[in-house]
This record gives C-alpha cells, sequence and structure tokens, in this order.
C-alpha cells in the first residue's frame, strides 16, 4: 500500500463518511416531513390558543387556579388565561340550591320523613316533628369551592342545629300556630352565622318551614285545640264585625233621635211662646 498523505486513513475515512451518511439517511426517516410537521404545528398553535382563553356564563363566575392555588375570579364574558398552566372553574352563582331537612322527597314527588332529624324538643319540654327547607346561593365562589369540603352536607348539619337551637327556646303552640315565622327568622340568622364563620361562601336565602307535627300519641289533641283556637278567632272576628256594624248604626239611630227630640222641643217651644203672646193681648184687651 503506497502512502498517500492526503489521506492518511485510507479506507477508513470512507467508512465514516458511509456511517455519517446512513445515521443521516434513517434521522430524515424517523423525522416527518415538512407538511406533516406544518400540520402538527397548526394543530399545536390552535390549542394553545383554545387553552388561553375561556367564556364565562351570565350565571356564572369564572375561579382561575394556577397550580392549584386560587388567583382570580372572573365575572360573566370572555377571558383570557395561561394555556396548560391555568384552568378555570365555572360554579353557578345564581342559581338558588334547595336542601331538604327533616324529610326526603323521591322520584315520584312524595316526601319522607327522616326521623333522625326531625324530631326536636321545645323549651316546654314536648317533641315535634320539623320539616323545613334551606335555600342558599353562592357569595363567595372561591370559598364555596375550596373552604368547607362537603358543602351541602355541612348546610345540612348547620341547619339541623339551628333549628334545634330556635326550636328548644320556642313553646310548642307558638311552634305549631302563630310563632312559625319567627322560628324561620332566627333559624335563618343563626345558620348564617355558624355559614358566616365556617367561611363557606354562602348566602342563605330563606328558611322554610314545610310541617311542623306534634307527637302522634297527642296528635289529635293538639288538632282540637288548635281548631278550638280557630274557632275562637273566628267568633272574635265576627262579634268586632259585628260591633263595628252595630255602633256606628246605634250612633246614627241616636243622633237621630236626639234631633228629633230637638225639634219636637223647639215646636213645643214655640207654640207655647205663641199661645202665652196670644193670652197676653187677650189679657190687655180684656183690662181695656
Amino acid at each position: 500500500m503506497v502512502w498517500d498523505p492526503k489521506d492518511p486513513w485510507g479506507k477508513k475515512s470512507d467508512s465514516i463518511d458511509d456511517a455519517v451518511r446512513q445515521a443521516q439517511d434513517q434521522l430524515r426517516q424517523m423525522m416527518p416531513s415538512k407538511g406533516i410537521r406544518s400540520v402538527f404545528l397548526l394543530a399545536f398553535l390552535v390549542i394553545a390558543v383554545w387553552q388561553s382563553t375561556f367564556i364565562v356564563a351570565p350565571d356564572e363566575e369564572g375561579v382561575v387556579k394556577r397550580f392549584g392555588d386560587v388567583v382570580r375570579s372572573a365575572g360573566p364574558g370572555p377571558h383570557l388565561k395561561i394555556p396548560f398552566i391555568e384552568t378555570v372553574l365555572h360554579p353557578k352563582v345564581e342559581k338558588l340550591h334547595r336542601i331538604e331537612i327533616g324529610f326526603r322527597t323521591d322520584r315520584q314527588g312524595r316526601a319522607q320523613v327522616v326521623s333522625q332529624e326531625a324530631q326536636m324538643l321545645t323549651d316546654d319540654l314536648n317533641i315535634i316533628a320539623v320539616e323545613f327547607i334551606v335555600q342558599y346561593k353562592i357569595k363567595n365562589a372561591g370559598d364555596y369551592l375550596f373552604k368547607v369540603d362537603e358543602i351541602d352536607d355541612t348546610i345540612e348539619k348547620a341547619g339541623e342545629a339551628a333549628m334545634r337551637e330556635v326550636i328548644g327556646k320556642s313553646k310548642i303552640d307558638d311552634a305549631l300556630t302563630t310563632g312559625k315565622a319567627q322560628i324561620q327568622e332566627g333559624a335563618q340568622t343563626l345558620l348564617q352565622r355558624i355559614l358566616d364563620q365556617y367561611q363557606a361562601g354562602i348566602q342563605i336565602a330563606a328558611v322554610q318551614l314545610k310541617d311542623v307535627n306534634p307527637p302522634e300519641a297527642v296528635a289529635a289533641a293538639f288538632k282540637d285545640v288548635q281548631s278550638a283556637k280557630e274557632d275562637r278567632e273566628k267568633l272574635i272576628n265576627q262579634a268586632q264585625g259585628y260591633r263595628n256594624d252595630i255602633i256606628p248604626k246605634a250612633k246614627g239611630e241616636a243622633a237621630q233621635m236626639v234631633n228629633q227630640a230637638k225639634g219636637y222641643a223647639q215646636a213645643r217651644l214655640a207654640r207655647a211662646e205663641g199661645e202665652a203672646t196670644r193670652f197676653v193681648r187677650t189679657l190687655k184687651e180684656y183690662e181695656q
């Protein structure tokens, strides 16, 4: 073999070049064509744009999270976010939620009493069954989503506790008859205070008593008492109506009689004065 100073490696140089070209060919085969790369790039851009925008409906509030932390909230309308990093939750802040306590309504619309929730003790140590409804809205979406776990269960337990406290300060007659509005108001105020302490992000819209019943053993007696009270109120109203009708009539008749008497007296007086005048005139004529 003749030494070539320009090619000290000889055939080995050709082998290396071949290996490099072969590796380049394999790499080209593994890489997608220019058209496919363009499609992938366009798809990525579309997904990135789609991931960078979100729309909040009129009855929603957008809650934006970044790496698990709430960073901001967004009102109704279109908004931007960091794609693939920020996520958005859409709680229905205008929806009126409903929770049943002391009973449950099945799919057929029939109410079934839940005794362990419904039975409560009044201030005068009577047991009654209280069925009521709690209605609420979301007032702080971030607190609602992340401050309290199992929010409906929390509201149910807090609502039951609030109602038990209010019923425990009420007489059974008030709970069954005229005190229901006051009980509802008291339970709503107390429940709101409890949830505010929990930072639940909830606004209680209403607490409504669905049904309040006495114990079954004395239900008939309480029903009779209620009927008697209703009859008493009815009679009182009738008596007041009769009084309001009779008194004005009696006053009118009395005034008419007084006026008639005054007229009669004035007529008698006028006749008497006339007769006296004639008598005096006759007397003077006689004396002459």
